[in-house]
């Protein structure tokens, strides 16, 4: 089944025509704004995969194909907004501050690439103070923790909301259904936001639930529910600017199924030719958000073949800065896996200690620190 063909929040379609007016917030600014974005975005998503792939980082899940869901995201919410994410979700983080060392650092493994302290601002929310969480990669349970911090705003009478993400695969976890229920019980401010890209690792959308829609679940919880195309940029942000402006006003959760597709493999750890067909991954690449923003630009006028080959090359400028960040970042002390893991060390555990410091100490040549 072509899911593109069903009945879907759409203003442009996947050859780049209108098929209803633009909302009035989508200027020229804001929708080359959000082309730069997801450009600036995939270009870092495939060098992250090089940089895995020779070494220099972990197992990486990639975003492809999920920028205008991550963009939207990241743009549509205010600087006092919660984002609660998933482990696919660096186009989101890096449009709410997050600078792309950080998150280099989380998948080479530092921890510190989850401390947002000392972030720099992002231009769409100047000297933001962060309240966001770090990825989640357990399956669905950012959910429950998005449940408590949108009953927080609640209680404490802000006019704020949350919003927290998953996949497809995550809305057939108990974590997800409750958390939903719960939304609906207690009329919070929350946003679900589903990235059905059509794959749960080696599961496919046709084998994780019966119904038509993801977006129906929200009916068993009382919510507000809504089926957008998820490679379109304007509707996504456009949903989700509604879904906001819902939860402000004290009237509750919405959840947002995105149909999107994951163009590459579920993780560097997966290879996706051993369950799914290149015509599928074939097709599913004529509906990508990036070349259907870009021709309905190109079409209006906004944008030229030179401009995106001159933002290309910035691009590639600001993420080369970036991995040299990342690669010449100090490594942690090695006693930072006690000190920041237990509120206090029993005498057994202080000894492990001693012994990792004095390792290292031996290990370079008596330096340490």
């Amino acid at each position: 089944m072509n899911v593109q063909a069903l009945p879907m929040h759409r203003f442009i379609d996947h050859q780049g025509n209108l098929v209803c007016p633009l909302p009035s917030w989508a200027d020229k600014a804001t929708l080359k704004g959000f082309y730069c974005d997801m450009v600036l975005t995939r270009t870092y998503d495939k060098k992250a995969v090089a940089l895995q792939r020779t070494g220099k980082l972990g197992t990486y899940p990639s975003h492809l194909g999920a920028e205008a869901i991550g963009i939207a995201i990241g743009r549509a919410l205010s600087s006092d907004d919660v984002f609660i994410p998933y482990y696919r979700d660096f186009p989101a983080m890096w449009a709410r501050g997050i600078p792309m060392e950080k998150n280099l650092q989380y998948w080479g493994g530092d921890e510190r690439g989850s401390d947002f302290s000392s972030s720099s601002t992002s231009p769409n929310h100047p000297s933001q103070q962060s309240y966001d969480l770090p990825f989640c990669v357990p399956i669905a349970t950012q959910c429950t923790h998005a449940v408590g911090v949108a009953s927080a705003l609640k209680i404490e009478g802000k006019h704020k909301a949350a919003l927290v993400t998953c996949g497809d695969g995550a809305t057939s976890k108990g974590d997800f259904l409750e958390s939903l229920n719960c939304a609906g019980t207690w009329n919070i401010p929350l946003i679900f936001v589903v990235n059905n890209n059509q794959w749960a690792i080696s599961v496919p959308r046709s084998l994780q639930c019966a119904a038509e829609f993801l977006s129906e679940k929200s009916a068993g919880a009382g919510i507000s529910g809504i089926t957008v195309d998820g490679n379109d940029i304007v509707a996504m942000f456009d949903a989700i600017l509604s879904a906001l402006d819902h939860a402000r006003k004290g009237k509750g959760a919405t959840l947002i199924e995105a149909i999107s597709y994951r163009l590459s493999d579920h993780t560097t750890a997966d290879d996706a030719t051993r369950y799914r067909s290149d015509e599928e991954l074939h097709e599913a690449w004529e509906f990508e958000p990036i070349s259907r923003l870009k021709t309905f630009l190109i079409q209006q006028g906004y944008w030229s073949e030179k401009e995106d080959q001159q933002w290309l090359e910035h691009c590639q400028k600001v993420i080369e800065q970036a991995v040299d960040n990342y690669l010449n970042t100090p490594g942690q002390a090695p006693e930072s896996a006690f000190d920041f893991l237990y509120e206090s060390l029993s005498p057994d555990l202080h000894h492990q200690r001693d012994e990792i410091i004095n390792k290292a100490m031996r290990l370079q040549g008596g330096k340490h620190g």
